[in-house]
């Protein structure tokens, strides 16, 4: 006789459970960490022998590890483009190469955009921050900007509701300035003064927002520009700028320093998430924006920062969401930083601004799922002064080629037998050459910007 009153009040306990579950991810927080010139190989749950990082490798433990995640450009500012809008770089025209310090542009388009005051990423390009803040979100963005110098270009035109962090591709980690005249620390609008080492104070800055913001759903993009040179660790304070003439070298031991300390900060974000009781309802997200310059480590693949080997684009990239994205999964699916862009709209429940269509797919939703994702194509394209470097990933195979001082050279790759890219098959492959070339032709002339 009481059965009955039993199951229901197991039904609803369960119907509780449920609607519990569903409303702590129905708006989860979102919190991307996205590091600076960090090579694939770096991290120690990524193969590094001399690098102890503790908390990215919990974090690997408890989300998913991927190991065909690129870049879609091999520098910063065309790497951020693709993240910040979805879409491929190329779009928003002269974002091909990082820009250059003091708002310097780097070849041709991007020179002329910075002559007349243009060079940078146009609001109205943008996405990912509009779209989230329109669906309700708190947003933050703490450490490297570096879309551009001029104001119609800081992150309150995108969405951003708070920013402290500084404009350009480096800055001394303790004076806070680059080799330039240009003043480069800003909180939001206004040009300010900090004393301390950059990246705990991003860190501090990125504690505070967690906690303001704890009760309302927030997207916190944590954009520490470690190991960025100048390679300084946090004991490495002589009360001056570093020196001009060294401000691009360094250490192998002196950079695993600026890791270790990464893994530190990135250790008290996670440790903050919880202390609030938000580890359960935050989406948590860290990669790389390309591969290493020395004395990073890109292993195991071939090329550097710059170019468009797999070392220069292959990133690391860990997604850890409770509930919702296995623990401990290591995934082999191809993805990409502008993929992210549209799964952090979805998982926000966020419509795109404009209804622009977007280049990147929803990879976290083929992750969560266990679906398959659709077949295509990665192009890239990288401009520096006369030299350009293009590529297409099809599949399995991978054609590159770069032109510098009037020469080509180009090669073609099977990166499921040659990751390491090797051994060129360009001249055993001539009709996949042939098809690869009349792919990417076209995708320049779809991507071709319209400013």
């Amino acid at each position: 006789m009481h059965y009955p009153k039993f199951a229901r009040l197991r039904f609803a306990i369960a119907l509780c459970a449920l609607i519990t579950s569903f409303t702590a991810h129905a708006q989860p927080n979102i919190v991307f960490i996205l590091v600076d010139d960090m090579g694939y190989g770096d991290l120690a749950c990524y193969g590094a022998p001399d690098a102890r990082t503790p908390n990215i490798d919990q974090l690997a433990k408890e989300g998913v590890k991927f190991t065909q995640f690129y870049a879609m450009g091999a520098e910063c500012s065309p790497s951020r483009t693709a993240f910040l809008t979805g879409r491929y770089p190329q779009r928003a025209g002269g974002l091909e190469c990082a820009i250059g310090t003091g708002n310097v542009g780097r070849y041709d388009d991007a020179i002329r955009l910075a002559e007349n005051n243009d060079l940078g990423l146009p609001a109205s390009y943008s996405v990912l921050g509009r779209g989230l803040k329109a669906a309700g979100y708190n947003n933050a963005v703490y450490g490297k900007w570096h879309m551009g110098y001029e104001e119609k270009f800081f992150p309150s035109h995108h969405g951003f509701d708070d920013f402290i962090g500084f404009l350009g591709g480096n800055v001394d980690y303790f004076r806070h300035k680059e080799l330039s005249p240009i003043h480069a620390l800003y909180h939001n609008n206004k040009p300010i003064e900090r004393s301390g080492y950059m990246t705990h104070l991003i860190t501090e800055d990125a504690i505070r927002f967690i906690e303001k913001k704890r009760k309302s759903p927030f997207f916190l993009y944590l954009a520490y520009s470690t190991p960025h040179f100048p390679f300084q660790a946090p004991g490495d304070d002589t009360g001056k700028m570093h020196p001009e003439d060294q401000f691009t070298t360094g250490t192998r031991a002196k950079y695993v320093e600026l890791l270790e300390d990464m893994d530190t900060q990135v250790g008290r974000v996670l440790s903050q998430l919880k202390k609030q009781g938000l580890s359960k309802e935050t989406l948590f997200v860290f990669a790389s924006d390309h591969g290493a310059m020395k004395p990073g480590r890109n292993l195991p693949f071939n090329g550097w920062k710059g170019g468009l080997m797999e070392g220069g684009i292959r990133v690391p990239c860990i997604a850890r969401w409770p509930g919702r994205l296995s623990a401990g999964l290591e995934s082999d699916r191809l993805g990409t930083l502008m993929d992210l862009t549209k799964s952090f709209l979805r998982v926000a429940d966020a419509k795109t601004p404009d209804n622009k269509p977007l280049d990147g797919i929803d990879i976290l939703r083929h992750v969560e799922n266990d679906s398959n994702q659709p077949k295509r194509d990665l192009y890239w394209r990288a401009r520096r002064g006369d030299r350009t470097w293009k590529a297409i990933r099809s599949g399995d195979m991978k054609l590159v080629s770069k032109q510098e001082a009037g020469e080509t050279e180009t090669w073609l790759f099977d990166l499921a037998k040659d990751p390491s890219e090797t051994n060129n098959l360009l001249s055993k492959e001539t009709g996949t050459h042939k098809r690869l070339l009349r792919r990417l032709t076209r995708w320049e002339k779809k991507v071709a910007p319209t400013r």
